[in-house]
């Protein structure tokens, strides 16, 4: 998949490359058939730290003089880019030197504030312009160049990722920091938590809802229909990520919507609710509740799963226990955002009834 000249900085063949790498071997191989009038079979591309990787080209395909096409590869990240064909259009700029670098069908366009561009440009973030510029120097000695990014259905891709929501239209964003992708990234989901928060702020919203996926979501909308699609981020598991962006950026009120497996893990004060850093620990929750039968308690400690002790719970109508999570889950947030912003949390059943509320 992908061959490097340094084999001790990429170990697993696992490991993919970004949509940035993709379009700057894409141009690169662009560039080589517009000089040469034939396409490279592959073509290195140095990448931000200096690490080079040799990315094949597609075949097969009549492109006009100037076009190439790389097959983005995400390895085993489960990334919607995966195999997403991704080229370039180069072409001579006579009138002036230098570097012009445009989005073409399937690139997303910039319309709100908040991002790292500004309304109005491409999504191709400013990494992949580097890469760009840094990789076709050498081709601008004698005359300048114009480069149009594309992404083969990058229109209908980017329905299934958050462009929409960060108001990039019409197609997927050119991203990268580091050139690859690393399998489930921890920096990536990071960044678009970051990203969605700086959206909401730029809009002057002084509420967000954190949520931990589009189910949760779409109950946290119903829930609070007076604020607007910007102002509902997923934070999946970074729960103490969220938190400490949101507060950063100012927000002054924080809502965080939750199942009661999740709002378990984020009582317990875990920065990360994944299972892979932090199992469920049901007896942690029957503690928590000394006022309950003792039976209970040790059925709730002994159940194997979250949805388990909630079935326990309903079964007793123990709704007061479901509300000590829900305090709980305000008193460890608080833990990461301090006693600046106001919080409040809300904890649905999977079929959307409001099991408990705090705070708001």
């Amino acid at each position: 998949m992908v061959e490097t000249s340094k084999k001790d900085q990429v170990k697993s063949l696992k490991t993919g490359f970004s949509t940035g790498t993709a379009a700057t071997a894409a141009a690169l191989a662009a560039t080589v058939a517009l000089r040469s009038g034939q396409i490279p079979e592959k073509v290195e591309v140095t990448l931000p730290k200096g690490l080079r990787l040799t990315i094949p080209v597609l075949e097969g395909q009549s492109r006009p003089p100037g076009q190439a096409v790389v097959v983005k590869e995400a390895g085993d990240d489960p990334d919607v880019t995966n195999k997403a064909q991704v080229g370039a259009l180069v072409e001579p700029q006579e009138t002036a030197l230098g570097l012009s670098v445009l989005g073409g069908e399937g690139v997303g366009l910039v319309t709100k504030p908040g991002l790292v561009l500004t309304p109005g440009e491409w999504a191709i973030n400013p990494v992949p312009r580097r890469m760009l510029a840094e990789n076709l120097a050498p081709f601008l000695s004698e005359v300048g160049l114009k480069v149009t990014i594309f992404i083969r259905d990058g229109a209908e891709l980017a329905q299934r990722t958050l462009n929409p929501r960060l108001g990039i239209v019409g197609g997927l964003s050119v991203l990268g920091t580091s050139g690859l992708v690393k399998p489930f990234s921890h920096a990536a989901y990071v960044a678009t938590i970051a990203s969605a928060l700086s959206v909401a702020r730029a809009m002057a919203l002084k509420e967000v809802v954190l949520t931990t996926g589009g189910r949760s979501e779409a109950l946290a909308q119903t829930y609070r229909p007076d604020l607007p699609p910007e102002a509902f981020v997923q934070v999946a598991d970074y729960f103490a990520v969220g938190l400490k962006k949101a507060t950063a950026l100012g927000f002054t009120t924080i809502g965080i919507a939750d199942f009661f497996g999740k709002a378990v893990k984020q009582a317990r004060g875990y920065a990360c609710t994944h299972a892979h850093k932090n199992a469920m620990d049901l007896a942690a929750l029957a503690s928590w509740l000394p006022d309950l039968d003792p039976h209970l308690k040790e059925a709730l400690a002994l159940a194997p799963t979250a949805l388990g002790a909630l079935d326990l719970l309903k079964a007793a109508k123990a709704s007061t226990a479901i509300k000590v999570v829900a305090q709980k889950v305000l008193v460890a947030a608080q833990g990461f955002t301090g006693q600046k912003p106001r919080l409040w949390v809300v904890i649905f059943d999977f079929n959307g009834t409001i099991l408990a509320r705090e705070g708001l």
